[in-house]
């Protein structure tokens, strides 16, 4: 009776040991899931900032030159595939442009208020290119209502930008306040 009890304990210990084997593969696989989960989570982040920042610096890139102004509907120079108001950003710098970011609506002003002549400083070369000068005002568009030739104005810049490969999409809207001619923002401002 005894050898029989040995072998059963012999048995016994196996299949402990294959449940083991068993659970440890389990923890194993699921350790291995999360990791991959974890890494998944991480690059679309990286795939969102990317996008996040191609907008913001589009949106840098519009504001850094007066075409937003005085042709809105055609802000940046080079625009991707010939589009207008696009640009192809390479985020990551394998010679492909993976990223699009489209000015949608077109760049627009919100509002734009006269400057008057009497808040101009005329040793400030830019106040100069504003004032209605001296005293010859006849003919002169603002003489009268004491208008200078610049308003000051605020424009909203929206950008959406799309990642082709991760189909990661971000926005971002940017405003800026800009002095301008009258004739710049005549057809544009409110």
């Amino acid at each position: 009776m005894k050898r029989m009890r040995r072998g059963h304990q012999h048995g016994f210990t196996l299949i402990v040991a294959l449940v083991m084997l068993v659970l440890l593969t389990l923890l194993a696989l699921s350790s291995f899931n999360m990791v991959k989960g974890d890494l998944q989570v991480v690059s679309n982040m990286q795939q969102h900032n990317e996008t996040v920042a191609a907008a913001n610096q589009t949106l840098e890139e519009v504001i850094s030159s007066p075409q937003f102004y005085t042709s809105p509907n055609d802000a940046l120079p080079n625009p991707c595939n010939g589009n207008p108001n696009t640009r192809c950003v390479d985020s990551n710098g394998d010679g492909t442009a993976a990223i699009t970011v489209q000015l949608s609506p077109a760049p627009h002003c919100v509002k734009a208020q006269a400057i008057k002549n009497s808040s101009l400083d005329i040793s400030k070369s830019d106040d100069v290119a504003c004032s209605v000068g001296g005293n010859q005002n006849f003919g002169v568009a603002g003489a009268v209502t004491g208008d200078s030739l610049c308003d000051d104005s605020v424009w909203e810049v929206h950008a959406i930008a799309s990642d082709a490969v991760s189909e990661a999409k971000a926005e971002a809207t940017m405003g800026i306040s800009v002095r301008v001619a009258k004739d710049d923002v005549a057809t544009s401002c409110p």
